[in-house]
Order: structure tokens, then sequence, then C-alpha cells
């Protein structure tokens, strides 16, 4: 497919910069992990495992689109299986935070916890019935979908870590003395 050999470097960029960031995270998270011992199970759960996710989703996009399709019906059929499943997953989550104890959810961390993984899932569930009619405008959709999952994926990570490192280790270091 023509539509789609024109977007091979675009996702070569986001694939690749998904799956180098995926294996950042787990090196981050085990250095954290050697951190004094925290009630962070459950806030786990709401804010780190989505954010490897995403970042997954992204990953298995770019692949996708990067795969040499005869037509875009399989491709879009796929993109939207994959969009559906993170909708339920972004619903999943948003339940995850209301219950967790650890930490408050903040505006912010709706947004980019809840509010914007959900949109970026639901198109590309529309985007799937669309491509069948206007394939051309759907995959810039799709590619915007990948753009943010991965954006929604950094700031997630690097707010966690962020997070981790500025305030607990505060507050561990305040419980040591």
């Amino acid at each position: 497919m023509s539509e789609l050999t024109e977007w091979e470097s675009f996702y070569v960029i986001v694939g690749s910069s998904a799956g180098a960031l995926i294996g950042l995270q787990f090196v981050v998270m085990t250095l954290i992990a050697e951190m004094p011992p925290l009630r962070l199970a459950e806030a786990g759960a709401a804010f780190a495992t989505p954010t490897i996710v995403h970042f997954g989703s992204a990953l298995l996009l770019s692949a996708l689109l990067s795969a040499p399709w005869q037509a875009i019906t399989l491709a879009a059929a796929l993109w939207g299986l994959l969009g559906l499943s993170g909708a339920v997953y972004a619903m999943i989550i948003t339940r995850r935070m209301r219950v967790q104890t650890a930490y408050r959810p903040l505006f912010e961390d709706w947004l980019f916890h809840a509010v914007l993984p959900l949109a970026a899932y639901a198109l590309l569930v529309i985007l799937a019935f669309a491509a069948l009619y206007s394939t051309r405008e759907a995959l810039f959709g799709v590619g915007a979908a990948a753009l943010l999952l991965l954006f929604i994926s950094i700031h997630n990570a690097w707010d966690s870590i962020a997070y981790l490192v500025y305030v607990k280790k505060q507050d561990s270091d305040r419980d040591r003395r």
C-alpha cells in the first residue's frame, strides 16, 4: 500500500522511541525499587503499569503500520482492536486511580492517566472505521494517536519518577532522622 509506505520513517521513529523508553522505564523502576518500601503497589497499578502499556501500544501501532499490508482493511481492524482494548484499559485505570489510597490524584494526573489515553484509544477506534472511506486522513489521525500515546507515556514516566525521587525520598529521609 503506497499510503503506508509514505509513513515508514514516521513509525520507525515512534516505534524505536517507544521501545527505547520502555527499556529506560524498566531501568528506572529497578533503581526506585531499592528505595524504602512505600505503599505503592496499588498506586503502581494505577500509575506505573499504564505508562508501560501506553509505550507498548505506541510500539505495537508502529509495528502494525510498518507491515507490508496489501489493503488498509486488516490494518484498520487491528488498530481498531488496539483502540478498543486500550479504551477499556483506560477505564480500568480510571477506577484504579479512584480506589488507590497511596496518592491523591490532581487534575494533571486525571488528564494524563485517564482522559488523554482514553481519547487516544477512542480515536483509534473511530479511525478504524474512517479508514475505509478516507484512508489518507485516517492515517494522519493514527499518527496523531501514536504520538499522543508516546507523549502521554513520556509525561507519566517523568511525573512518576519525579514524584518518587523528590517527594517520597524526602519523606523517607525525614523518617530516618
